[in-house]
């Protein structure tokens, strides 16, 4: 007979907890694309409409060890995400600022692909 998880787990020790969260929190800052892609519960069809991209596009952006970082930049907010970079030093992280405007580009593209499929006029300032 299945019970609720909270009665499975009622008598773990505060250490267990803590093992458990930390373990828990080591698997929510390293997962690759498609983990995380799979973890807000998009499939790569809807991925690629937001892309507007193929489907088999999607899948070979997933499969890369080496992509730019403007793919990149657009694959994370497709999934409504920001992408960050950090160098990671054995005493320090700094954030790279290089590419801070890649997600102001990105916005923008998005918003005048947005504007032409609908129609819209674009006036620039």
């Amino acid at each position: 007979m299945a019970g609720k998880f909270s009665e499975l787990t009622k008598d773990f020790t505060s250490e267990r907890r803590a093992r458990i969260e930390a373990k828990k929190a080591d698997l929510r800052r390293e997962m690759d694309l498609a983990e995380i892609r799979q973890a807000l519960a998009l499939t790569q069809a809807t991925l690629a409409e937001a892309l507007g991209v193929g489907q088999a596009e999607v899948s070979k952006i997933e499969q890369r060890t080496d992509v730019f970082v403007s793919t990149l930049n657009r694959f994370v907010q497709a999934m409504g995400g920001a992408l960050e970079i950090s160098a990671v030093f054995p005493d320090h992280r700094v954030t790279i600022t290089n590419f801070s405007d890649l997600a102001e580009e990105a916005r923008r593209d998005a918003s005048e692909a947005e504007m032409a499929r609908t129609g819209e006029a674009h006036v620039s300032s």
